[in-house]
């Protein structure tokens, strides 16, 4: 049986455009002609009033998938309403988050997936909490999958990718590429941070995502399908 190929896309940090780089990557993939799935596992923050504003739904956007309930579903099972880590905002709601539970969700939609790659998208920072003893990084180990690894240009910035780079590399995980996410203002110069990351990371590919609306993720895209 054909296993899809996956990439897991992990975050430096928390808010720092994993569910935006996501989304471009998918929309840059469909157009090479690939198939593409998307798959997040837990999402907090979840407001069922709004799920157009939800990661699951800017996710099924960038597929062309219409925004119904099951499709929410299927695309993010673990939905939460507190903004907090989803441990925290599991027990708001009488649930307790298991790492075997949420590896078992993703593993079976790699077994499952009929699509030419599969974006797997964690929550939160690479050492946020996953459950009550897990970390997303906990969560990279079981999947094995490369990574995506996406990182901000916030002041700090540069530390935190750095940190992050370095914990995939000491456990034996694959980084395929780095993508760099230009932070909201106030945030040091885009361009310089990229040229700062970049001396510090040599031989990993590195790329820009900037907060313009004509972002395109095409070379990105190319990079994974040749992978």
């Amino acid at each position: 049986m054909r296993r899809v190929k996956t990439f897991f896309i992990a975050g430096a940090g928390t808010d720092v455009g994993k569910t935006y780089v996501t989304a471009a990557l998918a929309r840059a993939l469909l157009r090479t002609g690939r198939t593409v799935g998307v798959f997040k596992p837990v999402a907090s923050g979840y407001d069922p009033a709004r799920p157009e504003e939800s990661d699951a739904g800017r996710l099924l956007g960038a597929l062309g998938r219409p925004l119904t309930p099951d499709n929410v579903a299927a695309i993010c099972p673990l939905r939460f309403a507190a903004p907090l880590s989803p441990p925290a905002a599991a027990r708001r709601e009488g649930v307790t988050l298991s790492l075997e539970s949420i590896a078992g969700l993703c593993e079976a939609e790699i077994r499952a997936a009929e699509t030419d790659i599969l974006l797997v998208e964690g929550v939160g920072g690479l050492m946020s909490p996953l459950t009550d003893d897990a970390t997303g990084l906990d969560l990279m180990l079981r999947l094995k999958a490369p990574s995506v690894l996406v990182g901000g240009t916030y002041l700090g910035a540069i530390s935190h990718l750095l940190t992050a780079a370095e914990v995939l590399k000491s456990r034996g995980l694959e980084i395929a590429v780095v993508v760099i996410s230009e932070s909201p203002p106030p945030a040091p110069d885009f361009e310089e941070t990229i040229a700062d990351i970049g001396r510090f990371l040599p031989g990993l590919p590195l790329y820009a995502a900037g907060r313009v609306d004509d972002w395109r993720a095409d070379a990105l895209a190319g990079r994974l399908v040749g992978a």
